[in-house]
């Protein structure tokens, strides 16, 4: 892989950032966006009776299913694991070295130190490849959401209780709150059903 490549992914995923904060700043941006997303997403919700917490729940599998999916086939997890494992030696080997006063080993392994780092933090900026692609879609969806905030009405936690889905609930937004709930375990199980490693 080479450092363009790697770098051209974080480039991407910098310009994909400036533009979703450029459209969340500007309302009639962040509107459209909204509409846009709405007409695919309502009629979810009409077949879902217009229950949000089932809505949110499919989305979050949606969203969970194609990130999932996205970071399967663009990242070489075996590779990245690899390199883990590769730097987790050398830095046992660095350590018992110093602690063996080997000053020749030391200088040794300090050459091939940089190597090693660059060959991690390409690893790590690959990561940033799917990101792109994730936001592209999951950012519609959710200022979709957000727009329809103040119709979602109450809903029912185990902490919390009776609470309106507009409302905070640990400092942020309940429907929020129930989105990335479902969205963490989701993926969760998602990413075990297709196999998919990760660090």
């Amino acid at each position: 892989m080479s450092q363009a490549k790697t770098g051209g992914g974080m480039f991407t995923f910098l310009i994909i950032m400036v533009i979703v904060m450029i459209i969340y700043s500007v309302q009639t941006l962040r509107d459209g966006v909204a509409a846009g997303a709405g007409l695919i997403l309502e009629p979810i919700t009409i077949l879902l009776g217009f229950n949000w917490l089932v809505t949110i729940l499919v989305l979050a599998a949606i969203t969970g299913c194609y990130s999932s999916l996205l970071q399967k086939y663009t990242i070489d997890y075996e590779k990245m694991q690899r390199v883990q494992k590769k730097m987790k030696e050398f830095q046992k080997d660095f350590r018992e070295a110093q602690l063996a006063g080997d000053e020749k080993r030391i200088r040794k392994m300090k050459d091939k130190q940089q190597k090693m780092m660059e060959e991690q933090m390409q690893m790590s900026q690959e990561q940033f490849k799917p990101m792109a692609w994730i936001m592209i879609i999951t950012i519609p969806i959710f200022l979709w959401l957000l727009s329809k905030a103040h119709e979602m009405g109450e809903a029912t936690f185990a902490i919390g209780g009776t609470i309106n889905l507009a409302d905070p609930l640990f400092f942020l937004p309940a429907w929020i709150i129930w989105y990335m709930l479902c969205s963490l375990a989701l993926s969760q199980i998602i990413r075990k059903t297709l196999d998919i490693g990760g660090l």
